[in-house]
């Protein structure tokens, strides 16, 4: 199974029930080995795989959030956990700023 898949297949933004720490926690142990393994010799082709996380965030941000349905104050809303709680998810270690595909 592809990276993408396993991500896809993870569903993170239909788990409205889950809260953003529960979710970090979900998740960081997987991406953190790929980051590890997979970003030590070829870091560059890592960031579509998290750019794809970035943006099922996003997703789970407006499904969850009612008031940040519209996608630019989702992307807004994650910006600004990113800023506050830099090291949450372990592909923000990496990633220099959010982008969102």
């Amino acid at each position: 199974m592809t990276l993408g898949r396993e991500v896809r297949s993870w569903r993170l933004h239909t788990r409205s029930d889950l809260s953003f720490v529960q979710l970090a926690r979900r998740i960081n142990p997987v991406v953190a080995g790929w980051v590890n393994y997979y970003g030590r010799f070829r870091p560059w082709e890592m960031n579509p795989v998290l750019r794809r996380i970035n943006a099922y965030l996003v997703r789970w941000i407006r499904r969850k959030y009612e008031r940040l349905a519209p996608k630019r104050k989702a992307i807004a809303k994650l910006q600004e956990i990113e800023k506050r709680y830099p090291r949450m998810f372990a592909h923000w270690r990496v990633t220099m700023a959010i982008s969102v595909v």
